[in-house]
């Protein structure tokens, strides 16, 4: 049984408390019993139409719900596991060899060329020799001016964009599964409070029975009551789907393959005391990753424009060759250069002008983008932290004790059931809204770390 599919059972069975009690056993054997749908079937939950709502749920997850892990995942956890198996870690760290490598290419010397030939000499003059006649040439290209430096300049201005790289893929996947991680718990929390409110509803429904049982309550309250006990059980089931759904999100974030076991534990993390908007941005455009990637894609622009413009300059050719006729041999040293007469490279040099200006202008676009990103979040974290103080502080309290004022007016026939209802919805959205408050809190502060370029695991502020 799946750790999310206990926690159905345990929520689900709680539901039907109120009405009989349930067949139901954490330690049922779902596959020798027909499935999850066998199990319910079997179970009398099955006997009232939320019941079937909530077995609808369990199967739906046992269908595509995967095993627990042995041990509960923390959000540290996730994190170790992403930085250890993360495919786009790996092709980043892969294009570190590569860039690398490409250093040994630009501080290599051209290979010399060779060749030989043969024949045969035949007498066409008195005095000449007839035989077999063959011949040795070499050339050597050598790497004159500067040629050779700007072609290894660029080579490390291309490591050093692809250390750049990794660091903002790193920053990136982090962040990633930061973000999949608290949705995940955010979607448990709220699955909790939507199970808590059935439960509630099932309690009422129960007593509204009774009171048209024994005549005190019209049959039109126990409809309503049925009703909203459908909306209820509607809600939590829909919010289980998406809790699979926010799981193969958080498997594919951290790398773990298609039904990985995974178990999500935890909890958001306490409001934190940020610096001033200044200093965040002071910090951000010196730590953050893609402003250095976008400063050393000007620098590797900068070295290509310089390596195109010194390949203006003639590469000339050293040459040595040696014939061997049948009579006297001859040696000959030499050399070639290229005139430059019809391309002068205006072609080449003119993309590489333009590159320089791309990069330019991006790194000052990505600039502008971080920094209204940064803005953004930290408004984003001040508005969720003063909503979830204001709820906690006062809404919450306000909100519970007009629920207990009306079911008490509702036990003593002040009050129709139609308040009962509405001070549940009205505690729910206030529950809900604490919970969406905290967690949007905390993906507000998973932002401000990402363009900080600050790693939770030693974040002190």
């Amino acid at each position: 049984m799946t750790g999310y599919g206990r926690m159905c059972m345990r929520g689900h069975a709680s539901i039907a408390r109120g009405r009989k009690r349930s067949t139901l056993s954490l330690r049922a054997h779902p596959e020798r019993n027909g499935g999850w749908v066998g199990l319910c079937v079997r179970s009398r939950i099955w006997s009232g139409s939320s019941g079937r709502g909530a077995c609808l749920g369990v199967a739906l997850y046992a269908l595509i719900g995967t095993p627990v892990f042995a041990e509960p995942l923390s959000w540290r956890d996730a994190l170790e596991l992403a930085e250890r198996q993360h495919p786009l870690l790996q092709a980043a760290l892969a294009e570190i060899d590569a860039a690398q490598a490409a250093i040994r290419t630009a501080r290599a010397v051209p290979n010399p060329l060779g060749s030989f030939a043969a024949g045969r000499q035949t007498v066409r003059a008195p005095g000449n020799t007839a035989g077999t006649a063959y011949g040795f040439t070499a050339e050597q290209v050598i790497d004159w001016g500067p040629v050779r430096s700007t072609r290894i300049a660029l080579a490390e201005w291309h490591q050093a964009r692809a250390r750049a790289l990794a660091e903002l893929t790193r920053l990136e996947v982090l962040s990633g599964v930061r973000r999949a991680f608290y949705e995940v718990l955010r979607l448990q929390s709220e699955i909790a409070l939507l199970q808590e409110n059935v439960r509630l509803v099932e309690e009422l429904l129960q007593r509204v029975r009774l009171r048209v049982s024994v005549g005190e309550g019209a049959r039109l309250e126990a409809i309503r009551a049925e009703a909203e006990l459908a909306v209820a059980s509607t809600g939590a089931n829909k919010a289980q789907l998406e809790l699979v759904r926010a799981l193969g999100a958080l498997r594919t974030a951290i790398g773990l393959p298609e039904g990985a076991p995974i178990q999500v534990v935890g909890a958001p993390e306490p409001a934190a005391t940020l610096p001033d908007l200044q200093a965040l941005r002071a910090e951000m455009l010196d730590r953050h990753p893609a402003l250095r990637l976008a400063r050393s894609e000007i620098h590797a622009a900068e070295a290509r424009l310089r390596h195109e413009a010194a390949q203006r300059i003639p590469q000339p050719s050293l040459l040595a060759q040696v014939d061997y006729p049948p009579d006297t041999p001859v040696y000959l040293v030499g050399f070639a250069v290229p005139v430059p007469l019809w391309n002068l490279r205006q072609g080449p040099i003119a993309e590489a002008q333009a590159q320089l200006r791309r990069a330019q202008e991006m790194a000052r676009h990505r600039e502008l983008e971080l920094l209204s990103a940064l803005e953004a979040a930290y408004g984003r974290y001040q508005i969720a932290h003063q909503q979830a103080q204001t709820i906690e502080q006062v809404l919450l309290r306000e909100a519970q004790q007009a629920l207990e004022a009306s079911e008490t007016a509702y036990r003593l026939g002040e009050r129709g059931l139609i308040e009962v209802l509405d001070a549940q919805r009205v505690l729910r959205s206030v529950r809900l809204s604490f919970v969406q408050s905290q967690f949007e809190r905390q993906a507000a502060m998973i932002d401000l770390d990402a363009l900080r370029a600050v790693d939770p695991r030693q974040r002190t502020n």
